[in-house]
């Protein structure tokens, strides 16, 4: 199973603030750099960030997981060291048969090619009620989607792109001081979630807006898109001693919860 990995912001996150851990995703700048386009009435309005960090995420990451459940117990094992940490976990693809890509290539098997000399952008479709209720886009729409995707992976722009499914079937996974809550979608901020992302390579802002304007979408009325550009990683700072000495305590602690539930599930019979 694939699943879409969301680190909610916060204001650390928004500080440009990155984990000292090897933690995996594709980080994104503050939403200082940011941008939003909303389509109304076939008019694009832009607006210019920052924007609250409520409504942002800070990194994203597909994954595969053999159930929901090892996705969750792989995220609650993540060494993370601010307290604040939200992850969002969401079932990837879209309603109806828009193929997702990345570096393993598309339905074609047309493979990226990353150009260095050029800035990463992610563009975030933000929810909305329909996109949030998994309503189905007519063939003729996801096969404009589909053919606008390779098209874009051949020329060089495309990097990757996935829809997400609403949340009703999504997790989040709450961290603070070493322990981990769960919570179980839907959630009803729909202003506040992702239904899907692109990722392209422009040589600046103006240049990723130009194409984000001519995506085919599935929608054909209103619709809110929000650029991000990508960060990349810095070389992580080494552990010190009191890092290892956290992380070593919060993996001992889950190991021991983990332990108590399955003995106390044998006891019940279950």
């Amino acid at each position: 199973m694939e699943f879409m990995v969301l680190r909610r912001a916060n204001q650390s996150t928004e500080r440009g603030v990155q984990p000292p851990a090897l933690e995996p995703g594709t980080y994104l700048s503050p939403s200082a750099q940011a941008v939003r386009l909303a389509r109304r009435d076939g008019a694009w309005h832009e607006t210019r960030g920052p924007f609250p960090p409520k409504e942002l995420i800070a990194s994203l990451v597909l994954m595969e997981a053999a159930s929901r459940e090892d996705m969750i117990e792989q995220v609650r094992f993540w060494p993370l060291f601010d307290s604040g940490a939200v992850y969002e976990i969401r079932d990837a693809g879209c309603p109806g048969n828009c193929i997702g890509f990345d570096e393993r290539g598309t339905a074609a098997g047309t493979l990226p090619q990353r150009k260095p000399e050029l800035t990463r952008y992610v563009v975030l479709l933000r929810s909305d009620a329909d996109l949030e209720a998994d309503l189905e886009p007519p063939p003729e729409v996801i096969a404009a989607m589909n053919a606008c995707n390779e098209a874009g992976v051949q020329q060089g722009v495309l990097l990757a792109g996935e829809g997400l499914r609403g949340t009703r079937s999504a997790t989040r996974v709450h961290y603070a001081n070493s322990r981990t809550t769960v919570v179980d979608g839907p959630f009803t901020e729909v202003k506040e979630l992702i239904a899907g992302y692109w990722m392209l390579q422009a040589a600046g802002m103006e240049q990723a807006i130009a194409w984000a304007k001519s995506y085919p979408y599935p929608m054909p009325g209103d619709l809110t898109l929000e650029i991000r550009e990508v960060c990349e990683r810095r070389a992580h700072q080494a552990f010190t001693p009191e890092m290892e000495a956290a992380e070593e305590r919060m993996r001992a602690e889950l190991l021991e919860a983990g332990l108590r539930n399955a003995f106390s599930k044998a006891a019940r019979g279950g």
